[in-house]
């Protein structure tokens, strides 16, 4: 089962990823993927040590030499802080957390304006294939989770998944993993 927290990019729940995973590992018999803020090594040792049997990452991928996003959206996320994220659609019951932009700002001033769900859609209509396929930096929707600012440089999925795990070696006696 995966267990995903808020930090995620994306559609997101209430629940952080260090509550979160410690309750359900402990109430499934099964194992348990931790996902949200995993962006290094330290994000899966702290989801093995939660009790997380492995990990899902969406964010630190999508700033890889392989991932078919639009060149502007791997820049943004290379280029963000950790304040760079908020989360659009909690008024709406679907919240969603994307790099802050023009879009992103206007939405918030909207939706805490009382604008309607109608008025909302029309603004974020194609928004996400705005950011991946055309990489508009003011229309798009850059879904990216709060470890965002952890993501330095566009790397190969290969350096990536060796930096998550090489790592976690030295670590593997003394936390028994």
């Amino acid at each position: 089962v995966v267990a995903e927290g808020t930090e995620a990019g994306g559609h997101i729940g209430e629940l952080t990823t260090m509550a979160l995973i410690p309750q359900v590992a402990d109430a499934v018999s099964i194992p348990v993927i931790a996902a949200g803020g995993i962006g290094d090594f330290r994000g899966v040792l702290a989801a093995f040590a939660l009790g997380a049997k492995g990990v899902q990452a969406g964010t630190i991928f999508l700033a890889t030499k392989e991932c078919p996003v639009h060149d502007n959206y791997k820049q943004m996320v290379v280029d963000a802080k950790d304040t760079s994220t908020v989360v659009t659609g909690r008024n709406s019951g679907a919240p969603v957390r994307v790099l802050k932009n023009l879009m992103a700002t206007e939405y918030l001033q909207m939706s805490n304006t009382g604008a309607s769900r109608d008025e909302l859609e029309k603004l974020t209509l194609g928004s996400l294939r705005k950011a991946v396929l055309e990489g508009d930096v003011d229309r798009g929707s850059f879904m990216a989770g709060q470890i965002s600012g952890l993501v330095k440089e566009v790397k190969t999925v290969k350096q990536v998944i060796e930096d998550l795990f090489n790592p976690i070696e030295a670590y593997k006696d003394t936390l028994g993993i």
